[in-house]
């Protein structure tokens, strides 16, 4: 655990020096404080900030990460020379991968909540919610970085992976779903299509934060037939387990790449 701190500790410290985080937890500061500004109130703003979060969180985690991980990967020959086991070293560039992004958006995104609202705002409502959906995206596509960069040894393809990754759960999979929806309207969808929403992390982190508010238009077919189902505290516990899951299963495949992989 000695090398997985160490790895940790270098790559934090890399990481939060880099232009690009500090401008990730600039950009949801400047506006989440806009919001604000202009009239928003603590739900409209959770709601307006929620489509953000669900398409910048991903790629940002995505994209990133899969680049970081093949500038890293000199670092990481170097290191597997020494005497450094490929568990500990995993777990330390995870983590540093991970930590410096949830870190600048919860600070980019929390501290205008605290300054408008007060602390009472970060334990009570949606706004937690949003805060947790949004960590817990950068940590399921900061694992399928992995899986990506492992995967595919030319940079511009793990690339392109990593983007089409993006593209599928966060913008194409709800038109399929809709489409499945019309094809199959005269049979009983609402136990599959809670199978499909708890296949996409994005559908999850919509439903969870959204279930929580009183705005069913937006939660899409999917998030109402769920909070019909698993409305209040057992829908919130059911979403945010399933987004656990979510990062479970491709650090998992992460970490069987890694491990396997001859550098």
């Amino acid at each position: 655990m000695r090398a997985a701190r160490k790895v940790l500790a270098w790559e934090v410290r890399n990481l939060v020096r880099s232009r690009w985080v500090i401008g990730y937890g600039l950009l949801f500061g400047v506006l989440t404080d806009a919001l604000f500004r202009f009239g928003g109130a603590g739900d409209r703003v959770v709601v307006s900030l929620l489509n953000l979060v669900l398409l910048a969180v991903p790629l940002v985690s995505a994209v990133f990460g899969t680049l970081y991980l093949y500038t890293a990967r000199e670092f990481v020959e170097l290191l597997l020379v020494q005497p450094v086991g490929r568990r500990p070293l995993f777990a330390g560039l995870y983590a540093g991968l991970v930590l410096p992004l949830a870190g600048a958006f919860l600070l980019g995104t929390g501290i205008p909540f605290l300054a408008h609202l007060g602390p009472a705002a970060l334990v009570h409502g949606a706004a937690p919610l949003l805060l947790l959906t949004g960590v817990l995206l950068t940590l399921v596509f900061g694992a399928v970085a992995f899986v990506v960069a492992i995967r595919f040894e030319d940079r511009a393809k793990g690339l392109g992976a990593a983007l089409l990754a993006w593209l599928a759960a966060a913008i194409l999979y709800d038109g399929v779903v809709l489409l499945a929806t019309v094809l199959f309207a005269r049979w009983p969808l609402e136990r599959p299509l809670l199978v499909l929403m708890a296949l996409n992390p994005v559908d999850l982190g919509r439903v969870l934060v959204l279930v929580q508010i009183d705005a069913a238009a937006l939660l899409g077919y999917t998030g109402a037939v769920f909070r019909r189902t698993l409305g209040g505290p057992w829908g919130t516990a059911a979403a945010a387990g399933l987004l656990l899951v979510w990062v479970a299963g491709p650090l998992a495949l992460g970490w069987r790449g890694f491990r396997r992989k001859d550098f």
